[in-house]
């Protein structure tokens, strides 16, 4: 595509089906797969061969819909098609989620595996020796990447994991005879995680505000700091895109007044191989495997956090943890310090497989150009959109190169059209692009938008998503009429629910039932 040319932007129409919910589909009688009867054996043992014992059986049979194979694989198909996801769009919309491409090859033949999905957590030890040897370096590669110590996968996320650092920091003041700690330490840019799931445990907030270069002052900070502070918890680069390059004064002067330092490295996407937490200062960290290591992110779930701590912290990790006694594998449970359980088991292997592979084929050096190329991504996405589409701006402009992600202003558009962030994501949808991730509330940067390129894009895809977002732009200045009725070409209409309308609405099958059907 020359420079000097319009790229085109793409026809699109997603499909719409007016699809019941499976269970509604159920027809008394109708099957998906014919269960093979039981062998002559097993029916003298257990009556019809289906049967539970004792008091493990059930009072009533599960209320599963009946239908057939077919019909099954035709309404989930259809579910499909209504979907956004990595793999059929381009999901540079959203912003500190690091949606890059999840390599097919993690997915199919590992992860999904039947040696992996056969595997049960109970099982003896000595018959997992694979997935514990998995484990143990895939928590090396982490160790080595933050340059902290010890690495634990029990967290399902980040959240899970800064919930999990936070019981850490407790436990080791507490161990400490130090009781008076009961302060927290963040930034209105970091991760709001941070202050729910330290408020669950127990500790007060401080939340700093950005100053007129979009990061916290160093001396609010410190004065901030006392003998009351437990710790600091910060993201960096900030949700903005914003590096605090003074983090070590940060750390330096949080540890002289005896507080520990936790570092929210969800959006490490810009840092790998480049800069690690021991190095800022820090004792306690955290990744998230299903974003920034190529693990999936799938909204909810499958998550895993990766939570690392210096060695002085290890006594506190959750328990089990995975060791190597230099012959076999083994989980440690005999850890009286530990702050206990944070998730059933190992947490999620499948995510921790997958990382895995994905360091295995990238190597030191491929982890480090994902990074560089991810900062390239997003200077060239950043430059494109602020010369290229009309009502940006961008806030904290004091020359300050954004990292993996940039925290965008339609606040002009606002002022010169009355259209916001809200109307262009329900029309971007049309030309099949997510909607852009907005920010954390409260929104600091008015109308914002916070897109993120990472590594597994093109500068072809780039270009093309910057196109759909000038297209957008000028339609707000030029077309009115077609943004106030948007979206016109995806699975769902615009939203109006009244009051009365929810009342009509159930999220589950047990809700519907309760609340239309009353059983």
């Amino acid at each position: 595509m020359k420079n000097n040319m319009e790229m085109k932007i793409r026809e699109f129409h997603q499909a719409r089906w007016n699809e019941l919910i499976i269970t509604e589909m159920s027809v008394p009688g109708e099957r998906g797969v014919l269960v093979p009867r039981a062998e002559e054996e097993v029916v003298r043992e257990v009556g019809n061969g289906v049967g539970v014992l004792g008091d493990l059986a059930r009072k009533n049979a599960p209320d599963l819909p009946e239908i057939s194979q077919v019909r099954v694989n035709r309404h989930y198909i259809r579910l499909s098609q209504e979907n956004f996801g990595a793999d059929n769009t381009l999901q540079i919309s959203q912003g500190t989620c690091t949606m890059k491409y999840s390599p097919k090859v993690q997915e199919h033949f590992a992860a999904r595996s039947a040696d992996l999905c056969a595997i049960h957590p109970l099982q003896d030890q000595e018959t997992i020796q694979g997935i514990l040897e998995i484990c143990y370096k895939t928590a090396e590669f982490m160790a080595e990447i933050s340059g902290l110590d010890k690495v634990s996968f029990q967290p399902s996320g980040g959240a899970n994991a800064i919930d999990a650092n936070a019981s850490i920091i407790r436990a080791y003041h507490q161990a400490q005879g130090d009781h008076k700690r009961t302060e927290i330490i963040t930034t209105m840019h970091s991760h709001p995680a941070v202050p729910g799931a330290c408020s669950m445990n127990g500790y007060k907030i401080i939340t700093l505000m950005p100053s007129e270069n979009g990061l916290p002052d160093i001396e609010e900070f410190k004065a901030a700091l006392s003998e009351n502070t437990a710790a600091i918890f910060v993201t960096n680069p900030e949700d903005t895109g914003l590096y605090n390059s003074q983090i070590k004064e940060f750390t330096k002067a949080a540890h002289e007044v005896g507080a520990l330092c936790a570092y929210d490295q969800a959006n490490a996407n810009a840092l790998l191989g480049i800069a690690r937490a021991r190095e800022a200062g820090f004792d306690l960290s955290h990744f998230n495997l299903h974003k920034t290591f190529s693990g999936p992110h799938a909204s909810a779930g499958p998550g895993c956090g990766a939570m690392a701590v210096k060695e002085f912290l290890t006594p506190f990790l959750p328990k089990p943890t995975v060791e190597f006694d230099g012959a076999k594998y083994y989980l440690d449970d005999n850890r009286p310090q530990s702050i206990g359980r944070v998730r059933s088991f190992l947490g999620h292997v499948q995510i921790v497989l997958r990382v895995y592979m994905w360091c295995m084929q990238l190597g030191a050096k491929g982890l480090k150009e994902a990074s560089v190329i991810s900062v390239l991504n997003n200077q060239y996405m950043t430059k494109k959109i602020l010369e290229e589409v009309p009502g940006v701006s961008l806030y904290f402009d004091k020359g300050q190169r954004r990292m993996e992600q940039t925290r965008f202003s339609f606040e002009k558009l606002m002022e010169d059209t009355g259209f916001g962030i809200g109307d262009v994501n329900r029309r971007l949808v049309d030309f099949a692009i997510p909607e852009i991730w907005e920010s954390h509330h409260p929104h600091t940067v008015p109308e914002p938008f916070t897109p993120e390129p990472c590594e597994s894009y093109s500068k072809e895809d780039i270009d093309y998503y910057v196109a759909v977002i000038k297209h957008v732009a000028k339609e707000c200045y030029e077309n009115p009429e077609i943004i106030k009725t948007a979206p016109h070409n995806v699975a769902s209409h615009m939203p109006t629910i009244d009051a009365q309308e929810f009342e009509e609405v159930a999220t589950t099958w047990r809700q519907y039932k309760k609340k239309f059907l009353n059983k």
